[in-house]
């Protein structure tokens, strides 16, 4: 079958995201998914220039974004969300499960009594099994729950899937789980819904961290995942694959971003309120994570 759809792919080489547009030719509508805000935390300085990459594309191919799609609320990168809601209208959608990473972060950093953890900051909180009709793009909502309790797929025209950070290339195998509200026993069973879907489904990973001889990557499929992934191809079991994701997770250092990341993408990507001066603070919890 003929893909019906355009994607174009950017890399942030800073933290190795792949976001995503993807455009309907027929009708010029469009998303974009998983965008990057650029932040230097040795200054504590943010830029757009990632995000102006995007809007320069979408302008010249006079896109009308409609939605500005997360996958989760990121650890290694802050949303650019708000800059795109505010140049191009677009409404931001995340999975319903955001509430219970909201609540879980709401404590880890004290957050302000205003700050409810019930995802009013997001347009739209979508459930597993919903469907988002952007110009003739269908998107179909997959819950993957695992690396986080609210990641989510999205499967575009039942052909392709923008899977976050559930799965990577199959040389560098799938998300660490240790995060809170993390399960790799949940990971595993999220990974088959994936590779339930037809072998020649595209797959669109978040992020790739390339192995030695191989530049960035970000597309692969469904078959070759099954056969090749390093900790679920070939038909590896849960119970190795628990050992092994849980063995390695205890090994890894906790994201360089992570702590200003986590506060503002259960924002919907926004910043904390400022203070009295028009200052906006990020905190760092000592000895939480």
């Amino acid at each position: 079958m003929t893909q019906q759809f355009t994607v174009k792919a950017f890399l942030d080489s800073d933290s190795e995201t792949f976001s995503y547009v993807v455009a309907d030719p027929t009708t010029a509508k469009a998303v974009i998914i998983d965008p990057v805000l650029d932040f230097d935390y040795k200054s504590g300085r943010t830029k757009t220039d990632s995000a102006e990459q995007i809007l320069a594309y979408v302008t010249e191919q006079k896109l009308n974004v409609e939605w500005v799609l997360e996958t989760h609320a990121h650890a290694d990168h802050l949303s650019a969300a708000p800059f795109f809601r505010e140049k191009l209208g677009a409404k931001v959608g995340i999975g319903v499960e955001i509430k219970q990473v909201q609540n879980i972060f709401k404590k880890v950093f004290n957050l302000e009594k205003e700050f409810l953890p019930n995802g009013a900051q997001f347009d739209r909180l979508f459930d597993d099994g919903d469907v988002l009709m952007v110009g003739n793009l269908n998107i179909r909502v997959l819950h993957t729950p695992g690396h986080t309790p609210a990641d989510l797929a999205y499967i575009i025209n039942e052909q392709a899937a923008f899977v976050g950070d559930t799965l990577f290339m199959p040389d560098v195998g799938t998300a660490r789980c240790d995060f809170p509200g993390g399960s790799a026993k949940t990971l595993y069973q999220s990974i088959h819904k994936l590779l339930a879907l037809p072998a020649e489904t595209k797959i669109y990973v978040c992020h790739d961290y390339p192995t030695e001889g191989r530049e960035h990557e970000y597309e692969t499929t469904v078959a070759a995942q099954k056969a090749n992934n390093i900790h679920v191809g070939g038909g590896t079991s849960e119970a190795d694959f628990v050992a092994r994701r849980e063995a390695r997770d205890a090994t890894l250092e906790m994201p360089r971003l992570i702590l200003p990341s986590i506060q503002v993408n259960i924002r919907a990507g926004h910043m904390p309120p400022a203070d009295e001066t028009g200052t906006v603070y990020l905190k760092v919890p000592i000895n939480q994570l």
